[in-house]
This record gives structure tokens, C-alpha cells and sequence, in this order.
């Protein structure tokens, strides 16, 4: 199973890590429009808050894609007579990911004045609908 990974990932080309820019940056002015409101004595805080969690919403919808097709689980040998199964790295990759996206998410909407904060729910909910 591994293995197949590493072959995989092997034939990534440069187009891949194109198609890859293309995708953060869409997310990126997609996230800029949504935190637009933001006060001006905020905005250039936010500026790394928002790359991060650009790329961070583009690493996680690969990296569940990832889970989709391998799962959440791989094989393990640990010597002689001990095998078996562990979380695989995609998975626990994905779970702290998502955990700092969506501290990231809030950190930018506390920034936002009470009227325009956007409901998290909500936006984690297109989230998931596009991941």
C-alpha cells in the first residue's frame, strides 16, 4: 500500500504543483472577498492568517481525497512477529489540518466587526460540500 502511494506521488509533475497554485489561489481571493470587511488596522494581520488557511483548504480537500481511496487506516510491520494496523499519516495529517483551518476561520471572523461576522457553521458547511 505504501509503496503505491510513493509511486503515485512519484509521477506528480510540475503541472500538478501549477494546477495546485492555480487551486490556492482561487481560495485565496475566494477567502480575501469573504474577509473583505475586515477594519484596515486588521487587514494586514490577517494577510498570513489568510494564505494559511488558503492552503490549508486546497491541502485538505487532496489530502481527503487521499483518505477516500486508501482510507483511514494502513498496514504496520514492527518486527518480527508484530503487524497490524495504524492511522494512516493522510488521516492524522487531515485531523490536525482541519482543526488549525478552523482556527484560522475563527481567529479572521473574530477580527470582523459584530454586523459582518460570518456564521462558522455555514462556511464550514460549503467547506465540506467543495472538499
Amino acid at each position: 500500500m505504501e509503496e503505491k502511494k510513493l509511486e503515485i506521488r512519484e509521477r506528480e509533475d510540475s503541472q500538478l504543483i501549477v494546477e495546485k497554485n492555480k487551486k490556492i489561489k482561487k481560495e485565496l481571493n475566494r477567502l480575501k472577498k469573504l474577509f473583505k470587511e475586515l477594519p484596515e488596522n486588521k487587514k494586514k494581520i490577517s494577510e498570513k492568517l489568510i494564505d494559511n488557511a488558503a492552503f490549508m483548504s486546497v491541502s485538505l480537500e487532496e489530502l481527503k481525497k487521499d483518505i477516500i481511496i486508501y482510507g483511514v487506516k494502513e498496514p504496520y510491520v514492527n518486527g518480527k512477529d508484530q503487524f497490524g494496523f495504524k492511522e494512516s499519516i493522510e488521516s492524522k495529517t487531515y485531523n490536525t489540518m482541519i482543526k488549525n483551518y478552523m482556527n484560522i476561520i475563527k481567529q479572521l471572523n473574530d477580527m470582523l466587526p459584530q454586523e459582518k461576522k460570518i456564521d462558522e457553521k455555514d462556511e464550514f458547511d460549503k467547506f465540506c460540500d467543495n472538499a
